[in-house]
């Protein structure tokens, strides 16, 4: 049985990790978020100690450290911009981080983790959950086979619901967050480049508060995507039906069905990580590359853009 200690504890991913860890037959000794409303711990781990200052959370893992307990994993579910610092103090008492995306926001902070890594002897790992679903898996095993492989033509749109909450948290701050490239599109930005290779080229065609859409020429594939938080964006009737999201990729025209199968792909992560796999810094390094070019771009004119761009 693994220790585990948990910076960002009141968050909205928090709750999978919790089982994650639980369901994996391992313990949360200690937790830390600045909201002290963290009533799930009582579901998976009612004897867990939880801090409110990450002070006295350090401190705290610092003695149990001294005393040959320390802890083995810190799960990091923190905002975005605290990734980093957090890892830093997971390897500074001892123990791997397992850090939610994006594992950094500026891309050169990776290499100082890998530098620490290799101090500590202690591994940075990232939640790239979207690689260990079974149709992805089965998708890329078919896309490898392909002889000779040639280039095709990729579709992605994700819309998610997000009320005007959102951009007064950190969430909507974009040096907290990564913009909203880095905040609900990293996951699908790594998945592109899982799929069909590394990026060559990057286009911005929209960039507002609530909607960014672009084009990538990947090696294998070239994508057209739209991002947005603005119900406005939904396909028709989804709201009446009471579906406040909605995700589609398309490849060569045709669907690529991810509706289901998410449910429990953090415990997959953690399974992975525990049996000796995982995945690492340099795995996460091109997506974040990516996100922070998208970040920086001039707009281009969006001929042959996104669908979506139309309307």
């Amino acid at each position: 049985m693994k220790k585990f200690a948990m910076l960002g504890a009141a968050g909205f991913v928090a709750p999978r990790h919790m089982k994650a860890i639980h369901d994996t037959g391992n313990v949360l000794a200690a937790a830390c978020d600045p909201y002290d409303g963290v009533g799930i711990l009582d579901r998976y781990f009612p004897d867990c100690r939880f801090f409110t200052e990450v002070e006295r959370f350090d401190r705290h893992l610092e003695k149990l450290r001294r005393r040959g307990e320390g802890i083995e994993y810190v799960s990091i579910c923190s905002p975005n911009y605290l990734h980093d610092a957090h890892c830093r103090l997971a390897l500074r008492v001892g123990a791997h981080a397992l850090c939610e995306k994006p594992l950094v926001i500026s891309p050169w902070n990776l290499d100082q983790l890998g530098q620490l890594e290799q101090e500590t002897g202690r591994r940075v790992y990232t939640v790239l959950q979207l690689r260990l679903h079974t149709e992805v898996q089965r998708l890329k095993r078919e896309l490898e086979a392909r002889q000779p492989r040639e280039k095709v033509d990729v579709e992605l749109t994700y819309v998610t619901r997000r009320g005007a909450w959102y951009h007064q948290s950190w969430k909507g701050n974009e040096e907290k967050s990564g913009t909203l490239a880095m905040n609900i599109g990293i996951h699908f930005f790594d998945l592109l480049i899982h799929l069909f290779g590394q990026p060559l080229k990057s286009e911005v065609h929209v960039r507002q508060k609530e909607r960014l859409a672009g084009a990538i020429d990947l090696e294998w594939a070239r994508v057209r995507w739209f991002l947005s938080v603005d119900a406005a964006d939904l396909p028709p009737g989804h709201l009446a039906a009471g579906k406040h999201a909605f995700r589609a990729l398309t490849m060569n025209g045709q669907d690529i069905d991810f509706s289901e199968g998410f449910e429990n792909l953090h415990t997959r992560v953690y399974e992975d990580v525990l049996a000796g796999g995982g995945y690492g810094i340099e795995d996460a390094r091109a997506s974040i590359a990516l996100v922070h070019s998208i970040r920086e771009a001039e707009l281009a004119p969006a001929n042959g853009g996104h669908p979506k761009l139309k309307n």
